[in-house]
């Protein structure tokens, strides 16, 4: 049997991307390492509660092109993200605004803030930040970089900010609005039932197989004159579309693109309606491991009897591991350019998505992106 597409990755990249081909009449199989669909916004049903199993997942966007699309596939809720921080039992909103400060200072004007931002960074004296703790603090202060990006930052990178590059923050966004909705973008929401679901829609009517690692699934040779992917029972793909690690691919060739992993612990909390109160607080102290605890059940306002929350705590990644976060420092961009310039040697596939691209993207821009290469395939 021939295809016009063998898809590997059956995230937000792949799905779209195989979507829209099938509209297009092409023939498609997508494949997934995993047991399931829907990548790292899978989501599944526990206790009647949506779980984001993979960490929180909010979608926004400005491009009204890319939040009609997903309508297509899914009813969104008006779920606005508003996390807060807890920092020694202390709770503060984020972003920083407002609420913010006047929890911090005791402040209640714009003009009063500024002014004591201000003078912190005036005492400091740091003229050319040589680090991420001297970015940090030259930029918003002693008080909100003690409280509530130290820690943080420490536990999300597993360095002291003082060993991390000052270009990490590039800027730490500063509100002086009582507002606490995290993203300025128009539209927000959670697809009501969860990500999941919206994804088997796109994928209704196309051929899909899970727990099947691409190693193992096909081998690529020479046909006709041109390179495609042929698998054991003779089945041959014309093109690859690759959403995985993009140094996997090549067998780590040059050597490794290095990540930060993540790790979940979830847990059913049976006769307790509400954990929490939010369903995101970042823990910023560096004593305790982990970085947030999400209470799934207020991303869709649920009124259950029960409630399950996961705690994310930031891991080193190693090989075989999920890779979460990209670590786009020079020397991991430098090694990125070389597997692309490989990469261009290989024309019978595409690279997409996150890993293959190695580039944290928000949802709206990873749907963006396959939209693209489905335009640019005609």
């Amino acid at each position: 049997m021939k295809y016009d597409y063998l898809i590997v990755g059956a995230g937000l990249f792949g799905s779209v991307f195989a979507h829209e081909m099938q509209k297009k009449g092409r023939r498609v199989l997508l494949i997934d390492k995993r047991r399931h669909i829907a990548g790292n916004i899978y989501t599944e049903n526990v206790a009647g509660i949506q779980v984001h199993r993979y960490g929180a997942h909010i979608f926004h966007t400005s491009d009204k092109k890319i939040w009609d699309y997903v309508n297509q596939f899914a009813k969104f809720n008006h779920y606005i993200n508003s996390p807060v921080a807890n920092y020694k039992g202390e709770i503060y909103n984020l972003p920083f605004n407002m609420n913010t400060f006047s929890r911090m200072w005791g402040v209640v004007t714009p003009k009063q803030a500024k002014e004591r931002i201000e003078e912190q960074i005036a005492d400091l004296s740091i003229t050319e930040p040589s680090n991420l703790e001297e970015q940090a603090l030259s930029l918003v202060g002693r008080d909100v970089y003690e409280k509530l990006v130290k820690g943080y930052t420490e536990k999300q990178w597993g360095r002291s900010c003082r060993e991390l590059p000052a270009f990490i923050i590039k800027r730490l966004p500063l509100r002086f609005t009582y507002d606490n909705n995290y993203f300025n973008d128009r539209y927000q929401g959670i697809p009501v039932g969860g990500y999941t679901i919206m994804v088997e829609k796109m994928l209704e009517g196309i051929e899909v197989k899970t727990g099947v690692s691409y190693q193992d699934f096909v081998t690529e040779e020479e046909r006709d004159g041109h390179m495609c992917a042929v698998d054991r029972e003779g089945n041959l793909y014309e093109k690859i579309v690759y959403t995985g690690m993009l140094d996997e691919y090549f067998d780590y060739a040059l050597g490794h693109l290095e990540y930060r992993s993540l790790r979940f612990e979830t847990e059913t909390l049976t006769d307790c309606e509400n954990y929490q109160g939010n369903a995101v607080v970042n823990y910023t102290e560096r004593e305790i491991p982990y970085t947030r605890v999400i209470e799934h059940k207020h991303f869709e306002f649920g009124t259950q009897k029960d409630t399950v929350i996961t705690r994310e705590y930031p891991a080193v990644w190693r090989e075989g591991e999920e890779p979460y976060y990209p670590i786009n420092d020079e020397k991991n961009d430098a090694l990125f350019q070389k597997y692309q310039e490989m990469a261009k040697a290989k024309p019978h596939v595409i690279f997409g998505g996150r890993l293959g691209q190695y580039r944290y993207y928000d949802m709206d821009k990873v749907i963006a992106q396959a939209l693209l290469a489905v335009e640019c395939e005609g």
